[in-house]
């Protein structure tokens, strides 16, 4: 009962640092993607939000059963986070696909922002770090919540991945599309994981 206890504080912690990372990286990559024009660099900081939210969530549902929820109880907040969550990535890949391919339409061209750099490189190394971490502790606990919020730490990290490759390919190649294509991606991919575990 007190490794469990240990183990539901160590998840709580988990979250308010993502939380907190989360945070600064929707200023950061919300406001370097409208100076940039890139849609790409938006739903990244977009992303970050929906990861907040994510992660109160699950703070939630570790914290019913941290303070003595009997069994049902915590069942229950386990569903309706694992749903939350679900809808959450869900969500994301809908508005990223959305704004992509007005982004093509339109044929706008992201221009270079440094902060968005500097944010995408260190957002990959964080939630590769954090998505192996809530895994490791999702299935120490028994929750498939937790589970279900590293793949959102997961969709963060290749999306902050894409964010470099559109950069990269936009200014090396002039490869004004890169941008948007790199997101439509992203969105099949998170967008797939989140059907997946809806059928789940």
């Amino acid at each position: 009962m007190i490794a469990k206890q240990k183990l539901l504080a160590k998840g709580i912690q988990l979250e308010v640092i993502s939380i907190a990372w989360m945070a600064l990286e929707f200023v950061l990559g919300v406001s370097a993607g409208l100076q940039a024009g890139s849609i790409l660099l938006i739903a990244f900081g977009l992303d970050a939000l929906l990861e907040v939210i994510a992660g109160g969530v699950l703070i939630w549902r570790l914290r019913a059963e941290y303070d003595g929820a009997d069994n049902e109880r915590v069942l229950a907040v386990e569903r309706r986070a694992s749903k939350i969550v679900k809808a959450i990535l869900l969500l994301l890949a809908t508005y990223v696909i959305v704004t992509s391919v007005i982004n093509l339409v339109q044929h706008e061209v992201p221009s270079e922002s440094g902060i968005g750099l500097v944010v995408a490189i260190a957002s990959v190394i964080l939630m590769s770090v954090m998505t192996t971490m809530k895994r490791r502790l999702g299935a120490q606990i028994g929750s498939e919540a937790l589970r279900e919020d590293a793949m959102c730490n997961v969709a963060c990290a290749v999306l902050a991945a894409l964010v470099l490759m559109g950069m990269l390919l936009t200014a090396l190649f002039g490869l004004w599309w890169a941008d948007a294509v790199a997101a439509i991606i992203f969105a099949i991919y998170i967008g797939r994981e989140g059907l997946e575990l809806f059928e789940k």
